[in-house]
């Protein structure tokens, strides 16, 4: 049986500089997102480079049955998990409750529970190849988030989970890291309704120098990862701040974030 890694979310940004990474260091690929036509030209890319040609996946995380549909493609194709990569996910800037309820469920349904489900369903794989699982939070994580409520919660949970079963699978020879980058130039702001062009350079890490810190950390079975200086600072302040202070300093950075309603975006 062939050992693979599963990376979701591979279609851009982070997830695709996983994906390379994982492939330079002989890794064969199950590669997860909904744009199948990006999974495959990322697909085809690997192949080329005299990797072993990745499986494709497409597919929406957030409906109930895609666990057991990645479970079922990889019994059907005689693949076993070793590494599991949880790096789907989006977030949505404005108050959660003027944002659109479904929008915020179907946040929390591929942020938190398919994360949760993914993390969980192939311990015993994972336990048996000495793999790992890597979980891509954010900074966010280890803050409040007025203005983007729901998608920091999402991310505190990825953050205590991960650490939680850090500690839990130490037993089985499992390793899980979570990776939390600051703001990283992708499609994030976008899917998110940012407006701001770019962010705080002393903060801004690349997608991959994120992705090769979070690689490297796995394999050394590090419990956290949080690549750059700037946002190792930011990770602190929740620390030395008062709280009620954090709260008014990011409520009003996201309040310079969000488009104003004449916009109509």
């Amino acid at each position: 049986m062939t050992h693979v890694a599963i990376i979701t979310g591979a279609s851009a940004g982070i997830g695709t500089e996983l994906a390379r990474v994982f492939a330079r260091n002989g890794h064969a690929l199950v590669l997860v997102a909904r744009r199948k036509e990006r999974l495959a030209a990322l697909a085809a890319e690997i192949e080329a480079a005299g990797r072993p040609a990745p499986m494709v996946l497409a597919m929406d995380l957030a409906l109930p049955d895609s666990v057991a549909r990645i479970d079922n493609a990889l019994a059907t194709a005689g693949l076993e998990p070793q590494y599991i990569v949880n790096n789907a996910g989006f977030g949505l800037i404005g108050s959660a409750a003027v944002l659109d309820r479904t929008e915020q469920r179907s946040m929390i349904d591929l942020n938190v529970r398919a994360l949760t489900e993914l993390s969980l369903a192939f311990v015993d794989s994972l336990s048996r190849t000495g793999g790992g699982l890597l979980n891509v939070a954010s900074v966010a994580g280890f803050l409040p988030g007025p203005g983007m409520a729901v998608y920091y919660a999402s991310k505190a949970y990825v953050l205590s989970f991960s650490e939680a079963l850090h500690q839990e699978l130490k037993i089985r020879n499992v390793r899980v890291t979570c990776l939390c980058p600051g703001p990283v130039e992708t499609e994030f702001a976008a899917r998110a309704g940012v407006i701001e062009r770019r962010p705080p350079r002393f903060l801004t890490v690349s997608a991959a120098r994120v992705a090769e810190a979070g690689y490297r950390g796995l394999m050394r079975g590090k419990r956290l990862v949080v690549p750059g200086v700037g946002n190792k600072i930011v990770s602190f302040l929740p620390r030395i701040l008062p709280r009620p202070l954090l709260l008014e300093i990011l409520a009003a950075r996201q309040r310079r974030r969000m488009p104003s309603p004449a916009s109509g975006t």
